[in-house]
């Protein structure tokens, strides 16, 4: 009885590989007792790519830098961390604008370094210079002398993509410049124009909706605000509804206590990465870039953690539009794609601890075959390639694995 299941299912599989002319790499070398472990479920579960449907236009994947608590990044670290050929590939740098103005030139090397590699630097604020405080808030009268503030930083750092007044201003535990949203619009509504760059905000803990909705609610604060921004500590990816900015993840760590190089940790990031593009988000942001728990450790190696974000950061660059594409086709399968020009890149997270089997189909692009790049508890940004047939093909996904494909 067993091998007439057996017969039958080599039968069904060989029949779906006619049917759908598509290209199994690696498929054929499997031993039939790999494919036996492959459930009817996993086999018919197909994931749809649509590169026709645009979504968010991705920004990028970055990590922070904060001289006030941490020492610089080295020359080596900096290549490591946004370096596409030799390093992790991020696209964004986020780093803290200072009290004290004399501190302002210390930030320069590492946004110069972040530049050369094509890098966006964002700043954020945690407290007003002292004397324009009230307490732990913003005095009203010095709106004007804390934008010139924080124009002064972009000035004497060469220029940032954006800054955003305040960092986590709902968080009253953290003993630093706090506000509620009505206070952080009227600040940006009055001095928004005259801080040297662009606006983020306003940049909450958790992503709050109702908080970033108030902000917004005044009309002046969102005409000069360029995205909004936050932090999920304590909250699910979401879709914050239709804002009319883009939304950046702007800082985040999954467990500060496990070292980078836990595998377990690391695909817990992978996933959080994936739901905060499946929701719409344009950005990805960590916390410290080198610390034991981040994508660089303190010996300047790049961890597991920091293997996993270049699968995304290296091939997923600023520009990028996110597609339609199935989110969860198979269980423990979580898929996201992206479009530039007739490019088409795709991140898979395997949760499952077995190899498991994926079929995918695509529209709205030609495509000839697939650069494939992974990571595994064992292997960092392995590679190698295949050709398709068609808008279909299927592939094996390593257990407990995240795979790119770059389309060629």
């Amino acid at each position: 009885m067993k091998k007439n299941i057996l017969k039958i299912a080599i039968a069904i599989l060989l029949l779906a590989g006619c049917a759908k002319n598509q290209t199994q790499p690696e498929f054929n070398s499997e031993t039939i007792a790999d494919k036996q472990q492959l459930t009817n479920a996993a086999i018919l579960a197909t994931a749809t790519i649509d590169a026709g449907t645009l979504q968010q236009k991705i920004q990028g994947f970055g990590g922070a830098s904060i001289l006030a608590w941490i020492a610089d990044l080295t020359s080596d670290q900096r290549t490591k961390a946004f370096s596409t050929t030799s390093g992790i590939g991020l696209s964004i740098l986020r780093v803290m604008v200072p009290r004290s103005s004399s501190s302002f030139a210390a930030e320069k090397p590492t946004i110069d370094a972040a530049k050369s590699f094509g890098a966006k630097v964002i700043a954020q604020a945690w407290d007003a210079p002292s004397g324009m405080m009230t307490g732990v808030h913003l005095n009203p009268a010095s709106y004007a002398a804390y934008a010139a503030h924080l124009s002064a930083y972009n000035t004497a750092v060469g220029g940032v993509y954006a800054i955003s007044p305040f960092n986590e201003p709902n968080y009253s535990p953290s003993g630093w410049m706090e506000g509620t949203a009505t206070e952080v619009a009227n600040f940006v509504a009055a001095q928004g124009s005259n801080c040297g760059a662009p606006i983020a905000g306003p940049e909450p803990l958790n992503m709050g909706q109702t908080f970033i909705n108030t902000y917004l609610s005044n009309a002046t604060a969102k005409s000069k605000t360029s995205f909004v921004s936050g932090h999920i500590y304590g909250a699910t990816p979401y879709n914050l509804g239709n804002i009319g900015k883009e939304v950046w993840m702007t800082e985040h760590y999954t467990n500060s206590s496990i070292s980078g190089n836990d595998w377990g940790n690391a695909m817990n990031a992978a996933k959080e990465i994936h739901d905060c593009m499946n929701v719409g988000w344009s950005a990805y942001v960590w916390w410290y870039i080198r610390r034991f728990y981040g994508p660089i450790d303190e010996s300047s190696n790049i961890t597991k953690l920091g293997y996993v974000m270049a699968q995304y950061a290296r091939y997923v660059r600023p520009g990028y539009n996110k597609i339609a594409c199935s989110p969860n086709p198979s269980s423990g399968v979580y898929v996201t794609a992206y479009k530039s020009g007739t490019k088409l890149v795709v991140v898979i997270v395997n949760q499952n601890a077995a190899t498991t089997y994926q079929d995918f189909n695509f529209s709205g692009i030609t495509v000839a075959g697939f650069n494939r790049y992974f990571t595994t508890s064992s292997a960092n940004l392995s590679t190698n390639s295949f050709a398709v047939t068609g808008s279909n093909f299927g592939i094996n996904l390593a257990p407990s694995s995240v795979t790119t494909l770059v389309s060629y």
